[in-house]
């Protein structure tokens, strides 16, 4: 079965979008997710000018053989922008395999381990009342577990607030897409003491609201020290976290060690890791409980499955990442890994704009506070490459922080 076309779609329904369209001679389509929020230019050309040349021709069987071949002849290995482009390709060759054998991917990595994965929402408020509502909201949506973020008195805009979308006429849910179209990133302000004084306090209050049952989670966002994500851990011991997402920079992976010491905890990292290599050390030691790695930029189905059976031996679960910024088939890439194997966590799940979903057309479900990719053959989602078309690119970034004194800070 040889690949004879290769396209490359960006298209911006609700955000911008990079999908891998391949089509073998048999007349199978494989789609996969390129998209690098903020940088999705840049994958574009990786796979226009650099993999889509070494494709043509090429056996659609071969999935392990493909990967390694476009990991190791580069030479320059690793980076978000080669492994979202290694991952398209991936994903795209078992989306094929999927369609050819008439099986949807999950029964092709070994068939179902449980009838649906539980999801987690992302509730928030400037506010206790606004962050209330919000998780009601969410509960009523049929979220069993809820992610709670909230703003910090005296910081205007900071990071994963639904509300402050009405800051700059954005759109779009600020929390499901903070990139700003436009020529320049949103400045945010950040505080790390008045967030450390005033999350425990918020957390107390959502407890005392809705009772002990519910799961809850808290991202951090890479914006602390190590001694001050252990003291946020431990603060937040009486309140029974899920988890404490991203509580420091990943890249300093020794730091973890030191949060271990002082708090229990549950930790989750890894959304801005793209190997299998970068968690090597953090299962191993077991610093972690939850990996938070993306399909679409840890070079897709393949590796991803390949982690996760080796946090298994740990006592290590899945937490994978989800928001928008992951397309409908990059996501449905990792629903097909999660209700694979044996070590599923929990999976973000952050509603996509109707615009989105005219254009990636999906057979996922959600229901009871459930996720399922669907029995559709392979990923289950379909291109309408004339809807994609109606949205071209919109330039957007990201936003940034600056601490008071005008120092540049991780968002």
């Amino acid at each position: 079965m040889i690949i004879e076309r290769a396209d490359v779609i960006v298209t911006s329904p609700n955000r911008n979008f990079v999908t891998l369209r391949l089509q073998t001679d048999e007349g199978h389509v494989g789609l996969g997710d390129a998209t690098l929020n903020g940088r999705e230019l840049a994958v574009v050309s990786y796979l226009k000018d650099h993999v889509v040349p070494l494709l043509i021709g090429k056996d659609a069987h071969r999935i392990e053989d493909t990967w390694q071949f476009l990991y190791r002849s580069s030479y320059w290995r690793r980076g978000p922008v080669t492994m979202a482009a290694i991952a398209a390709v991936d994903m795209a060759l078992w989306d094929i395999k999927g369609k050819a054998a008439n099986m949807p991917v999950y029964q092709l990595l070994g068939g179902a381990s449980r009838s649906g994965l539980m999801a987690y929402g992302h509730a928030s408020g400037i506010d206790n009342p606004q962050l209330f509502d919000s998780i009601r909201e969410h509960l009523e949506l049929g979220y069993r577990s809820v992610r709670v973020q909230t703003g910090v008195p005296g910081l205007k805009a900071i990071y994963g607030i639904a509300a402050q979308s009405t800051l700059d006429g954005g759109e779009e849910r600020y929390d499901h897409e903070p990139a700003r179209r436009g020529a320049q990133p949103t400045e945010e302000d950040w505080d790390t003491r008045a967030y450390l004084r005033h999350l425990p306090t918020v957390f107390e209050a959502v407890r005392n609201e809705f009772g002990p049952e519910l799961p809850l989670l808290h991202d951090g966002h890479h914006r602390m020290t190590p001694i001050q994500a252990a003291k946020l851990g431990k603060s937040l011991e009486p309140y029974d976290l899920f988890w404490l997402e991203d509580c420091t920079p990943a890249e300093n992976q020794e730091a973890l060690r030191l949060v271990r010491q002082h708090t229990t905890t549950p930790l989750a990292i890894g959304e801005i890791f793209n190997t299998v290599w970068d968690f090597q050390a953090l299962i191993k030691e077991q610093l972690i409980d939850y990996v938070r790695a993306a399909s679409t930029h840890f070079g897709g189905i393949s590796p991803l499955k390949k982690v996760m059976d080796y946090a298994a031996q740990y006592q290590i679960k899945s937490g994978c990442h989800g928001p928008t910024d992951i397309s409908p088939v990059g996501f449905a890439a990792q629903l097909h890994v999660g209700l694979a194997i044996h070590n599923f966590g929990i999976q973000e799940y952050m509603q996509h704009g109707s615009r989105t979903n005219e254009v990636f057309q999906q057979s996922m479900t959600f229901e009871n506070g459930l996720l399922h990719p669907g029995d559709n053959p392979g990923l289950g989602v379909e291109l309408n490459v004339d809807e994609a078309g109606k949205y071209p690119y919109e330039q957007a970034y990201l936003p940034f922080n600056r601490l008071a004194d005008g120092t540049v800070h991780d968002w």
